[in-house]
Parts: structure tokens; C-alpha cells; sequence
């Protein structure tokens, strides 16, 4: 099969798009963009990410950037990851995008000529449909970051569930592909345990709210 990595946020959408290509390719590790100790949007610590990559038992790449960061910096960084990976044997980089056609069209623009092929297994599925289908495959997921000009910023620090999806306000992507809130997934199909962690007090930052999480339980060792 070919061999892949998984474009790795921690958060839902790239865990249940790693479950679904397993059949098909071989997923070697992951791969996160991070700022120094935590992930580079969610703001969730790199520990947890460890957490997480033991969990599925890959190996994890990380992408330091700067905060903030240039978008040359970013690319430059980037691009040698990419590269660093096709030098290893990688065939293909595997995201977890939904439906926002310039996003999906950046990111193959960044792997053109390095040779690796992006794939999108969960590229254009009905988000409502697919967030109960993730759900009821298994996937748990914690919400830790929100933004508050999308969504209710009371949601975060909550299960991502069916109480979540029914309580979201309409205009509100119960996947939250428009950007209006970001996860950090605790458990699903490709996990050998759980990933036990608990959530902090909010707080706000740069414009998101967002909640601390810490190890905890046999997570921690």
C-alpha cells in the first residue's frame, strides 16, 4: 500500500479522515504544525499531542512556527517538512478537510512538485450527516477553542456531542469547517486507550476563547 502521514491538528476531522484511509494506505505518523509547547491554532500543549500519538501508535513530526507567523516563514517550514517526508518513502499526505474549496486548493498548491499527493477522504460529505457517523464510530472529542463571531464562546470546554450538536445555533457547521470552533480528540476508532485530560479554566486570547487542558490518569506516564 502506499505509505502516508496524516496532516494532525488533534482535533476530529483529521482523526476520522486517518480512520478512513487505514484500509488503504499505510499511515506511518503524524504531522502538526506547533509554537513552541502547544499546537499552533488550538493552543492545546504539545504533551497532549504525545498523548495523543501514543495513543494511535504513530510517531509524531512537529513544525515549529513562530508566533506570530510570517507566510513565507510558514511555507519555507512547511516545504521542508514535506520534503523531508517524500525523501523517507512518503507517498501521500492525508487531510482532513471538509468542504472549503480554497483551503483544499492552497494545500495542493504547497505539495505541487514535491511529490507527495495530497488526499481528502472526507472532502465534500454532508457535515451534519458526518458528524454523527464520526460519533458513532466512536470518536469523543473536547471542544478548546471557539471563535466568538462564529459560534457561542460558552461552548467551550465542552463535549463535542449529540447534546453539542443539538444545542449549536443555526448557521453553526456541526463540524466547525467555517473555523467557528477547533477540537482535541480524547478517543476513537484507531485508539488504543483513551486520552484522559481535563479541561482548565477559559480564557481569551488574540480574539478565541479557549480552554487549558492538562494530562491526567495513566495519559500522564
Amino acid at each position: 500500500m502506499p505509505k502516508a502521514f496524516t496532516s494532525w491538528s488533534c482535533g476530529k476531522d483529521g482523526a476520522f479522515a486517518l480512520h478512513e484511509v487505514r484500509p488503504y494506505l499505510e499511515v506511518s505518523g503524524l504531522l502538526t504544525t506547533v509554537t513552541g509547547d502547544v499546537v499552533a491554532m488550538s493552543r492545546v500543549p504539545v504533551a497532549c499531542l504525545h498523548a495523543q500519538a501514543a495513543a494511535l501508535g504513530l510517531p509524531l513530526r512537529t513544525v515549529d512556527l513562530p508566533w506570530p507567523c510570517p507566510n513565507d516563514v510558514y511555507e519555507a517550514r512547511n516545504g521542508a517538512a514535506s520534503a523531508a517526508l517524500r525523501a523517507e518513502g512518503v507517498d501521500e499526505l492525508v487531510f482532513g478537510d471538509l468542504f472549503l474549496a480554497d483551503v483544499r486548493a492552497y494545500r495542493e498548491r504547497s505539495l505541487a512538485g514535491t511529490g507527495l499527493r495530497p488526499r481528502f477522504p472526507l472532502w465534500d460529505r454532508p457535515t451534519d450527516h458526518l458528524a454523527r457517523r464520526m460519533l458513532d464510530a466512536g470518536l469523543r472529542a473536547v471542544i478548546v477553542c471557539v471563535d466568538p463571531s462564529q459560534a457561542p464562546p460558552e461552548i467551550v470546554g465542552r463535549v463535542w456531542d449529540e447534546d453539542l450538536l443539538r444545542d449549536l445555533p443555526p448557521g453553526v457547521d456541526p463540524c466547525g469547517e467555517n473555523g467557528e470552533f477547533h477540537t482535541f480528540v480524547t478517543d476513537g476508532p484507531e485508539f488504543a486507550h483513551p486520552v484522559d485530560v481535563a479541561p482548565g479554566q477559559p480564557y481569551q486570547r488574540d480574539g478565541f476563547h479557549y480552554v487549558p487542558l492538562r494530562l491526567r490518569g495513566p495519559s500522564t506516564g
